[in-house]
């Protein structure tokens, strides 16, 4: 069956030279971008709970966007001053840059990985005698805290913000040829928002194999995936096989 319209579970690219933007030309398809999950920040109360006091911390540990937005409205709410001092690690250089929206960069101890938070690690055992702050969403995957604990550091992860489920009633009556889906998370969603869902015709994509077994484990059919060794992201994933699925009579 042809493909025609998409729904990709994520927020709409910002960026003008989105692959997904691409393939909506290439091949005259409809893409919709509704996120399945959102983030909500606890309250400066939820941290005080988790026994947290900001001014212990001599380095925070930032493995997204997410984590800096949160860690300085926290801040703020508890009237807490960053001092300059602090030392910040951050997974990539898309949180190094993003961190930038609140602080002047040069004038900060900024560390930055490559792309994974493995990558990080070297850069957090130069500096065994700081205290680490992690601040996260409750969906931190397992094997930080094990990296972490794998070295005699002192630190503390604390939840900041929370995956929600978000409400996609309004799409009860719509069909779509493909559903792309990012996380477990986002499979969470679907059979939250439609207990009764049946795949029937419908196509799904999935990216990173714990996503993969989510679906699996909830009766889904994957029929695209991504990454793999040839095709590293989902826009490739889907111009391949909509170009195989699109062409055929």
């Amino acid at each position: 069956m042809k493909v025609k319209t998409i729904l990709v579970s994520q927020p709409e690219p910002k960026v003008e030279n989105s692959p997904y933007f691409s393939l909506v030309e290439k091949h005259k398809v409809k893409i919709d971008f509704i996120p399945f999950i959102h983030v909500e920040g606890v309250s400066a109360k939820d941290i005080r709970s988790q026994k947290i006091d900001l001014t212990d911390y001599t380095a925070i540990i930032l493995n997204s966007r997410n984590s800096v937005d949160h860690f300085f409205r926290i801040a703020e709410d508890m009237r807490f001053k960053v001092p300059d001092t602090m030392k910040y690690f951050c997974q990539s250089e898309a949180v190094a840059y993003y961190l930038q929206k609140y602080v002047v960069y040069r004038k900060r101890k900024i560390y930055v990985g490559k792309r994974t938070f493995p990558e990080l690690m070297p850069l957090i055992k130069k500096y065994k005698n700081e205290s680490f702050l992690l601040p996260s969403s409750d969906m931190l995957k397992p094997a930080v805290p094990a990296l972490l604990n794998e070295q005699d550091l002192n630190w503390k992860q604390a939840t900041f913000y929370k995956t929600v489920v978000s409400d996609l009633s309004n799409l009860r009556n719509v069909y779509y040829d493909i559903l792309v889906f990012f996380s477990p998370s986002g499979i969470k969603s679907l059979f939250k928002n439609f207990p009764d869902f049946e795949q029937n015709d419908t196509r799904i994509a999935v990216f990173g194999n714990t996503t993969v077994q989510a679906a699996s484990e909830n009766g889904l059919k994957v029929d695209i995936q991504a990454p793999t060794p040839e095709i590293p992201s989902m826009s490739m994933a889907l111009e391949k096989y909509i170009t195989t699925v699109n062409k055929k009579k």
